[in-house]
């Protein structure tokens, strides 16, 4: 393929460390989907693909087209950060264009060498009207980069549409096309559905389930950590709580900050973990690095600093506000340095391919910024490569987590309910109720005081399965864990998970019945609140997982397991009856997979 100024052939990954398989050619689905533009020849075309799977490329191979066709003069490329601004002209200088990241709407003009520019959605938002009349004076192609930050803010929506609207050509381009409220985002058509919901509508879709069959991204590894968290409210009230037992909305999100406090032992634990398992990735990957994402300046500092005692290195830093922040995410990328801390700055689009360990270290827990966090880890430089992501043991983070490979659209005025058909969904409104009817006063606010917290070894979530019984920090069956080869397959990963659980529930039972032997066999039928609660979760959590596996709603999973067993709905079972539940289930995960 001609490029302007290349060398006729442009190269399918950028920086220079190509991903596997793809030196010599586009990757398929970016052969399919410059196919079907070319073929189709599209004022719009929304293109929807997992991080890591090669948007810049695709977006640049159909720009240098463009341009080879002369069906376009000079192109505009619109990024979340000015990180990616720098990286989009680095990347574009390989294929033979050259695009200017420091241009600024004020200016109107920009140096002749330049085919085209990059610049920020909040930039256009600025001054608008400077790029309509540059968009209006040449035959135009604008690239959208993450295109739902258009809906970011009202200015930003309506500025880009303001700005762009006269283009030749627009290419969106996502790899989370889903947002949590109803700002439309611009240039992305919405189609009404039988439930009479409008839903945002890809021309092109490539997921993540796809690409990882394909090989184009490593499978992900999540290692939960679970712990008992004390906290004190601004009346003085001293509260404790384990993360990841059920709670109000209020009392998790407290527990959460008090797990991410840097002065707490749940932090410094989990980091060591987190590095235990980078020495262990980097047998076969021994530049791998690992990424801390903080939530704040302070804390991120705070996390270099216990990381450099774990190591003896000093952590790359990065803060959103600093100048050289691009500077030091291309040195890091570069070098074969362990560890960098930053503060939502690699959220999205920064491509370190190195990194292969991550710590999820931010009290935001959206599914937007949690693709986008995952987003960094998985593209693949070649076959066999694994990421291993550490997260807090909080119910919707492991949600997440297990739905890694579920696509999503933007959907416009939905209204939060049940809409998966589970049977049990009132019995669960009713338990939030009652939850929320005991929730946290008003006194637990933003302002609490962290006393102390602990860290232990909650489960692993892979591929929308659990595996791991729990245990203790440091534990056996933590290190086990943490012990996984960094170069497998899915499937072989899958296996050995399969294989580390079932000798974790054959030693858990082993234990069970030398204790038996010592103590009162005969079981107890009843058990305080809090533990039929705390197994409640447990089986609400097996039964989700097991749902993300096979595909049966909720209610019929419930079903089939009270069919076995006998018992009421779970709200109404015991503790015995919940433990054979709960047994039962984990039983299915080690046997079979849907």
């Amino acid at each position: 393929m001609h490029v302007p100024g290349g060398s006729g052939v442009l190269p399918p990954a950028y920086p220079d460390r190509a991903a596997w398989g793809t030196a010599s050619k586009l990757r398929a689905w970016q052969a399919e989907a410059l196919t079907q533009y070319m073929e189709t020849n599209p004022r719009d075309f929304l293109a929807v693909a997992t991080p890591g799977a090669g948007k810049t490329t695709f977006a640049l191979t159909v720009a240098a087209e463009l341009l080879h066709r002369r069906q376009i003069e000079r192109i505009t490329v619109v990024t979340p950060t000015e990180h990616l601004k720098v990286q989009w002209a680095d990347a574009a200088d390989k294929a033979g264009i050259a695009i200017d990241p420091a241009f600024a709407g004020r200016r109107g003009k920009t140096n002749q060498d330049f085919t085209g520019v990059a610049v920020t959605y909040a930039g256009v938002a600025v001054n608008p009207l400077a790029f309509r009349v540059r968009t209006e004076r040449f035959k135009t192609l604008v690239i959208l980069d993450e295109v739902h930050h258009g809906g970011d803010a009202l200015s930003w929506g309506e500025g880009v549409r303001e700005a762009f609207e006269p283009a030749a050509r627009r290419l969106c381009l996502t790899g989370t096309p889903f947002r949590s409220d109803d700002n439309p985002i611009p240039f992305v058509t919405y189609e009404h559905g039988a439930d009479g919901h409008a839903r945002s509508k890809a021309d092109y879709t490539y997921g993540y389930g796809h690409a990882l069959r394909d090989h184009v991204v490593r499978p992900v590894i999540f290692m939960s950590y679970s712990g008992e968290m004390r906290w004190r409210t601004k009346a003085g009230d001293e509260v404790a709580a384990r993360l990841g037992e059920p709670l109000t909305k209020d009392l998790t999100a407290q527990a959460l900050r008090t797990a991410l406090d840097p002065t707490g032992e749940w932090m410094g634990a989990v980091l060591g973990a987190a590095d235990k398992r980078l020495t262990e990735v980097r047998r076969h990957m021994p530049d791998a690095g690992g990424l801390v994402i903080s939530g704040d300046q302070n804390s991120a500092r705070a996390y270099a600093k216990t990381l450099r005692e774990i190591t003896g290195q000093a952590p790359t830093v990065v803060l959103s506000d600093e100048k050289a922040a691009s500077k030091k995410i291309s040195k890091f990328s570069e070098d074969e340095s362990r560890w960098m801390v930053a503060v939502r700055m690699v959220s999205e689009g920064v491509d370190v391919p190195r990194l292969a360990v991550g710590v999820y270290a931010t009290p935001t827990s959206t599914p937007l910024f949690f693709a986008q966090a995952v987003g960094r880890f998985v593209r693949a430089r070649k076959r066999g490569e694994t990421a291993s992501v550490f997260v807090p043991s909080v119910t919707r983070l492991l949600s997440f987590a297990a739905e890694m490979e579920v696509e999503r659209d933007h959907v416009l005025g939905r209204k939060n309910n049940n809409e998966d058909g589970d049977i049990f969904a009132l019995e669960d409104d009713l338990l939030k109720k009652a939850n929320e009817a005991e929730g946290a006063s008003d006194e637990l606010d933003a302002k609490f005081e962290a006393l102390g917290s602990d860290a232990s070894f909650d489960r692993v979530v892979f591929d929308g399965g659990d595996y791991g019984t729990g245990g203790d920090q440091a534990s056996d069956e933590e290190l086990d864990f943490l012990g996984l080869p960094g170069l497998l397959e899915p499937d072989q990963v899958r296996d050995l998970l399969r294989k580390r659980q079932a000798k974790s529930i054959a030693a858990q039972k082993k234990s069970q019945r030398g204790s038996d032997e010592r103590e009162d066999p005969t079981p107890t039928e009843l058990a305080t609140h809090e533990q039929i609660a705390l197994l409640r979760r447990e089986l609400n959590g097996l039964v989700a997982a097991w749902h993300h596996r096979t595909g049966q709603p909720h209610g019929v999973i419930h079903n089939d397991l009270r069919r076995k067993l006998g018992g009421p709905a779970a709200a109404q079972a015991s503790s015995t009856q919940l433990k054979e539940r709960i047994e039962l289930i984990r039983d299915w995960a080690t046997q079979r997979r849907a």
